[in-house]
């Protein structure tokens, strides 16, 4: 059953290549910040439907919430921000392999500690290893 996760979270991987790819062209039209304005004015509409109708949570309790777990939607901001910036520059390629080997090494770093409510796992040689042939495959696509 897990496998339907990983090919759901593959097929993430998929999409944020192309939205990349989407938003960074419409950035040459419209402009850098107003495509990520774009992006995140659609998708709140389209959430807010989607919450209105399925949601099962309580958005009343978000301030109720540690405050640290608020930060989603600035560093997303910041995110998306970047690689409409960037995928022009370097090409969506170069953009996604340095997003994941940023993804990697923070999430190693995360879990090794324990940060942000995340389980503890240490880092090993597998995961080093596996950090290090990535940093050799974004020098090779460079």
């Amino acid at each position: 059953m897990k496998i339907v996760y990983y090919v759901l979270a593959l097929l993430a991987g998929i999409a944020l290549s192309v939205e990349g790819a989407i938003y960074g062209e419409l950035g040459n039209f419209v402009g850098k910040l107003e495509s990520s304005f774009y992006n995140f004015f659609a998708g709140t509409i389209i959430i807010g439907l989607i919450v209105l109708f399925f949601g099962k949570g309580s958005l009343g309790y978000t301030f109720r919430a540690p405050k640290w777990t608020l930060l989603g939607g600035l560093l997303g901001s910041i995110y998306l921000t970047i690689l409409i910036i960037s995928i022009p520059l370097v090409g969506v390629g170069l953009a996604m392999i340095s997003v994941i080997i940023g993804q990697m090494i923070a999430s190693m770093v995360i879990e090794h500690y324990g940060w942000l409510g995340s389980p503890k796992r240490p880092i090993n040689r597998d995961k080093l290893t596996a950090s290090a042939l990535m940093l050799v495959a974004l020098f090779l696509i460079f």
